[in-house]
Formats: C-alpha cells, sequence, structure tokens
C-alpha cells in the first residue's frame, strides 16, 4: 500500500437525508485508510464546510457500525450562506486551513449544486447521488431509492389488510414533491388502482371514474398512490371522492417522513460501497466536477455540469403499467 499521507480527504452529507449515506460514508472513509490517506468528517453539510464544523476519524473502527444505520451521523441541512459566492469562498477557506485537497459530497440536487460550484473554483470534488425521489439524472439509482421503495410497499400491504377487511378505498400519500418516481414504483409494486404524479396530471372525475369501476367489478377494496407534488392533493381528493360516492368510503394515509428512515436494503448497502469505493479512487486519479452513477451494472462518471442541467423523467411506459396490471 503506497502511503499518501500528505493528501486529506473530506467526505460530507447534505440536504434531506436517505437510508444508505451512513454506508457510503462508512465506505469513502474506509477506502480512504486503505489507500492511506487522511479523511476528515465535515458536519452539518454545507453550512459545517462553511463553520469548519469538522471530525477527525483516525481509524476504521471509528465508523464501526454505520453500515445498518438510516440518517446520517453527519448531519444533514442545507445553508443559504452557501448559495452565494461569499459563502463559497468562506468554505474553500476552511478547507484550506485544514489541508483539505480533496471532497465527496453525498446528497440529492442542491448537494451536487454545491459540489458544482465548487469545482468551478478549483476545488476537487466528486459528487454521490442519495436522494430517495430518484430524479438525479446521470445513474440508474440513487442512494435510499430502494429502502424509501420498500418501506412504501410495507406500509401499504399492512393498510391493504385493513381496506380488504372494510372495504375502503384508501389514499396513500408518498413523497415527491417534483417527481413521481417513488409513487409510479410503489404504484407497481403495491397494486394501486391508479397513481397521481406531477408528471401526469389527471383529474377528479378520472380517479372517481376508475374506483367506481374497480368497485363495480367486485373488488373489495382500492388502492391510490399521490406523490405529494400532484396537481390534486390528498386531502381534496379524499373528500371529492366521498363526495362523488364511487361506492368504497375513502381513508387517507400521509406517510411522510417515515420514508427517509429505516435500516437501508441490501441494495442500498451495496450500492453505497460501490459508489463509495468509486468516488475516493477517481479523486485519487485526478477526476474532478463528476457525479459517480450506476448505469446498467456499470459504475460510471458523468460531469456534474450535465447532472445539474437536466432532471431523470418518470418514464410513461412504466407509469402505464399500473393501469395496465390493476385488473
Amino acid at each position: 500500500m503506497n502511503k499518501k499521507n500528505n493528501y486529506t480527504l473530506g467526505v460530507l452529507t447534505s440536504g434531506g437525508d436517505a437510508p444508505g449515506m451512513n454506508a457510503c460514508v462508512r465506505a469513502v472513509t474506509r477506502t480512504a485508510f486503505q489507500e492511506g490517506i487522511n479523511i476528515i468528517g465535515v458536519m452539518n453539510g454545507y453550512e459545517g464546510l462553511i463553520n469548519g464544523e469538522f471530525k477527525n476519524w483516525r481509524g476504521a473502527r471509528d465508523v464501526g457500525g454505520l453500515l445498518r444505520m438510516g440518517g446520517t451521523v453527519l448531519q444533514a441541512q442545507r445553508s443559504k450562506d452557501f448559495r452565494t459566492k461569499n459563502g463559497q469562498r468562506e468554505a474553500i477557506r476552511s478547507m484550506n486551513e485544514v489541508g483539505m485537497d480533496g471532497l465527496i459530497t453525498i446528497g440529492g440536487d442542491g448537494t451536487l449544486n454545491g459540489a458544482h460550484a465548487l469545482a468551478e473554483q478549483g476545488i476537487k470534488v466528486v459528487g454521490i447521488p442519495a436522494s430517495i425521489d430518484n430524479d438525479i439524472w446521470g445513474t440508474d439509482m440513487a442512494i435510499g431509492v430502494d429502502t424509501a421503495l420498500n418501506t412504501i410497499m410495507e406500509s401499504v400491504d399492512k393498510l391493504r389488510d385493513t381496506a380488504s377487511s372494510h372495504a375502503r378505498a384508501f389514499l396513500v400519500e408518498t413523497m415527491g414533491r417534483n417527481s413521481g418516481y417513488l409513487a409510479v414504483q410503489a404504484g407497481i409494486a403495491c397494486g394501486a388502482e391508479i397513481v397521481l404524479c406531477p408528471e401526469f396530471p389527471t383529474t377528479v372525475e378520472n380517479v372517481a371514474e376508475i374506483v367506481e369501476d374497480a368497485y363495480k367489478r367486485g373488488k373489495n377494496h382500492a388502492i391510490i398512490i399521490v406523490a405529494e407534488g400532484a396537481t390534486i392533493r390528498t386531502t381534496e381528493l379524499a373528500h371529492q371522492l366521498d363526495a362523488l360516492n364511487v361506492g368504497f368510503k375513502t381513508r387517507m394515509t400521509i406517510l411522510g417522513h417515515i420514508q427517509r428512515g429505516g435500516s437501508p436494503t441490501a441494495f442500498d448497502r451495496h450500492l453505497a460501497a460501490q459508489l463509495g469505493i468509486r468516488a475516493v479512487q477517481a479523486l485519487l486519479a485526478g477526476e474532478t466536477d463528476v457525479m459517480i452513477g450506476l448505469r446498467g451494472r456499470d459504475i460510471t462518471l458523468a460531469p456534474l455540469a450535465d447532472v445539474i442541467s437536466h432532471k431523470r423523467p418518470v418514464n410513461m411506459d412504466t407509469y402505464n403499467m399500473v393501469r395496465m396490471l390493476a385488473q
């Protein structure tokens, strides 16, 4: 092992937490130790980078036990100050004061935008996608998505027991302010009658028609999954369906932040490990201003400028699968 003790690497998590962030921090840290380089954890995301909130790890045992933990031990928050040039200069000054040669950022769209801003000012930086919305361009999957989907599926399976017992239509609201990925994928996995999401607007009348048709066909329950950013609000839809007398009485469940928590699945742990290892290797190889992602079975690099200028759309064919399978 070639010792590179003059090289110091930083790692931070930022934005909304996602299951598997800790597993990724662990992978980054242990790869750094394996490469013989110094590693600094940045607390509280970019805000902590500005304020010099650093945590020095001395060995692999310091990140023991992180693999199965949800959330992020480095904490994650959004920083208004970092969006300004002055805030970015303060962050770079803090990095220089501790001799940080490179930075790995783990998070969603805002995190990757911040990484690109630093790279444009000469900082060696690599981004890792971690967002349960899975709306990040340049990767098929982000860290945390699989765990969030499994959380939704388990919740809907339990709600279905009650829906069947009492002949109810259940509206289940998932996260997804700007993306319907979770709602659509959960709709397929849970056998929903219909999914409402920002990308494919619909009407209350259309939803009512579908639910009433399910009732007439002899179904004893109905599941409607609604992304939080859908054009029809969940509460409003529940009231209107009852008023339209679609056959089922309507009940509503908002899953909320439960989708962000929990021990990461095997898939998310594997993905976190692969992306974390490759991020360290990329920095040591001189790569910068890139995001490490998963394309098919391959771990790939994509320019951050491309990543932040695109959105990963919800596939129309995938959306149509929900109705196709709701027989």
